[in-house]
């Protein structure tokens, strides 16, 4: 068996945004926007997705930042009003959410957590690495690599549709870019 001793590095985007986390003045923010999800995986936050970039208080405004996954993404406007509800029910009556368009998201920012999380919601996820280097796709309920792809679309644009040919479940793979 080979062991791949690679430590992978961050994209230096994604270090960055982790280091706005690290070093803000409002820590108690981002943990309280911890727990607003992705309105289309339950299961994974905003920050995990990758999506939550940037959190400041100006004056009486809080001021949230966000990069939407795809161009069109239709979850965006939710995950906004997402984002207002929740400080507004923590007291925070100013609230403005600015979208960040540069750099663009990519599924590299997605934390391992929501690797993980993808994998136990029935999502295969995609994987470590750049969208430039093929993830080998996983069927998320057996592990299969056994597969065939049934839609480049699944449930919604930024999925593909597979079904494993191992345990004959179909399952959405969430494309890397």
């Amino acid at each position: 068996m080979t062991v791949d001793n690679r430590i992978p590095a961050l994209p230096a985007e994604e270090y960055a945004r982790r280091q706005r986390r690290v070093e803000s003045a409002v820590p108690e923010l981002w943990d309280l926007l911890d727990e607003v999800k992705d309105p289309e995986i339950p299961v994974i936050s905003l920050w995990e997705l990758g999506v939550l970039q940037e959190i400041e208080q100006r004056d009486e405004t809080v001021v949230v930042t966000i990069t939407p996954t795809y161009s069109g993404c239709p979850a965006m406007s939710v995950m906004e009003e997402d984002v207002v509800a929740a400080l507004h029910a923590a007291g925070h009556d100013q609230v403005r959410v600015e979208t960040r368009l540069s750099p663009a998201w990519s599924t590299t920012w997605m934390t391992d957590a929501a690797q993980e999380k993808l994998r136990a919601w029935g999502i295969a996820p995609p994987g470590c690495g750049s969208a430039d280097v093929a993830a080998v796709i996983r069927c998320p309920r057996c592990g299969s690599e056994d597969l065939r792809k049934l839609s480049e679309f699944g449930s919604t644009a930024c999925k593909a549709l597979y079904q494993c040919n191992s345990c004959a479940e179909p399952f959405d793979y969430f494309k890397p870019i």
